[in-house]
């Protein structure tokens, strides 16, 4: 998201921009193709089922970049959203909007070769794979559109940072609990090799249960992988915990306290794995 309050030229005053599919090159499609097959084949034992079925509903499946119109067409069948494509990252109230009225912002632009692995703007890839499909799960969805709306009164409220947390540690990086053990849902985690396994697999991160208030005082990292990821346990207690609380009061309560380092363990935490943290050192000592 951004601090600009004009959109761009050639973009709608909602800065939603036509997808424009025709012009995709053979080159972008190979490149969609290429990054579809590897997390297709690597996340059916790891992401949580409703995202596999989210791609039979929607026909992500087919080769290709989808087709905003078409998707959108499935999707509102699905659940009553659709897919707009934006110039890229959109201000806070903007994207609060269209997701408080079933409208997912999406980027346009696929990632070359050379960012196979990463990039720091999201892409196509990253938005579509990794987010629409789960939002063909009608509690989902709910989720979704109940955060928007959250959004929204939280910038009344001045509290974007605290929330933009809650967005960051479920719907980009959230795992949940299963009874065959922990799966991926967070659309960062799944749009990502690496953090696909990484997540799951490394002794590194910590995996810590979902809880909202603490998660509203925790640090995250936009560099690299997470040093801690939240846990929850069902999507319907997600959507319950948020429509049921009250976040204005729970902002005042939080404005006074101190946040958590993005490592941080604390008396309280439901630990599913203390990490060793070994991961985020090694980089750190990268970097001196």
């Amino acid at each position: 998201m951004v601090e600009e309050l004009e959109p761009p030229a050639g973009a709608a005053t909602d800065w939603t921009i036509p997808q424009a599919w025709d012009r995709y090159s053979a080159a972008e499609h190979a490149m969609w193709d290429t990054l579809f097959a590897r997390q297709s084949a690597m996340l059916p034992d790891r992401v949580v089922p409703e995202f596999m079925t989210g791609l039979d509903i929607l026909r992500i499946n087919r080769p290709g970049i989808p087709n905003f119109e078409e998707l959108s067409d499935r999707l509102m069948r699905a659940t009553g959203w659709q897919v707009v494509a934006v110039p890229g990252l959109v201000p806070d109230r903007v994207f609060f909007e269209h997701l408080a009225n079933r409208r997912f912002v999406a980027g346009r632009f696929i990632r070359t070769p050379d960012q196979i692995d990463y990039l720091q703007e999201p892409d196509i890839f990253h938005d579509v794979f990794g987010h629409v499909p789960l939002l063909a799960n009608p509690v989902f969805a709910d989720y979704m559109e109940a955060y928007g709306e959250g959004g929204l009164r939280a910038a009344d409220l001045g509290a974007i940072e605290r929330l933009a947390r809650l967005y960051w540690y479920t719907v980009e990086f959230g795992l949940i609990r299963r009874p065959e053990g922990l799966r991926l849902y967070g659309a960062g985690i799944v749009s990502s090799y690496g953090e696909s396994v990484f997540a799951l697999d490394d002794p590194s991160p910590h995996r810590l249960g979902f809880d909202l208030r603490r998660l509203m005082r925790t640090r995250y990292r936009i560099d690299d992988y997470q040093q801690s990821y939240f846990v929850i346990d069902s999507f319907e207690d997600l959507l319950r915990q948020t429509v049921e609380t009250d976040f204005a009061p729970l902002y005042a309560q939080l404005a006074g306290q101190p946040d958590f380092a993005t490592d941080a363990i604390t008396d309280t935490d439901i630990i599913y794995t203390r990490g060793t943290q070994a991961y985020a050192r090694a980089r750190a000592s990268e970097v001196l």
